[in-house]
């Protein structure tokens, strides 16, 4: 039987990216024997509040990709108003494909089987640099990012600092 598309795109675009890698990430696989399965370390984005961080999260790949997209959870603590407290990433390209039943995203902002890790985590880093705080994920997060700017600094500098004593 021969190996599923998924897999082989999956193993294609790992290769890509330790061949040619991208500044500002790093990827790899959680469990060499598993290609669905992935982590990535996202480095801080420069003239950002997150810059110098170190932040490690895991990309889960379904079977189906790329016609689904994967969930992408940070495992560092990370604070930002599309990150969930349990480290669950929100943002419009890895949401299912198709129309947004709420009305909030047009489907071309939304998952398509072009997207890559690449695209994936470039647009998880802009989104670093610039939160959309119209539809948080984490609300106390948008809230403080809003209304009081500066404890929002100290909690993601906390943040940061604690992810260079992991990554040390």
């Amino acid at each position: 039987m021969s190996e599923p598309q998924s897999s082989l795109l999956l193993k294609k675009q790992l290769a890509e990216l330790n061949k040619n890698p991208v500044e500002g990430f790093s990827a790899g696989l959680i469990d060499e024997n598993d290609i669905f399965r992935w982590e990535v370390l996202i480095i801080g984005p420069p003239d950002t509040l997150y810059e110098g961080g170190f932040f490690k999260a895991h990309l889960y790949f379904p079977k189906e990709y790329p016609l689904r997209p994967p969930r992408m959870k940070f495992v560092t603590e990370i604070w930002h108003p599309n990150i969930e407290k349990n480290g669950d990433v929100c943002i419009s390209i890895l949401h299912e494909p198709g129309d947004d039943k709420w009305g909030y995203e047009k489907a071309s902002e939304r998952w398509l089987p072009v997207h890559t890790v690449e695209t994936i985590l470039i647009s998880v880093i802009s989104m670093l640099a610039d939160p959309n705080d119209e539809s948080p994920a984490n609300v106390d997060a948008a809230k403080e990012w809003r209304e009081s700017y500066p404890e929002f600094k100290r909690k993601v500098a906390r943040c940061v600092r604690k992810s260079q004593e992991e990554c040390s």
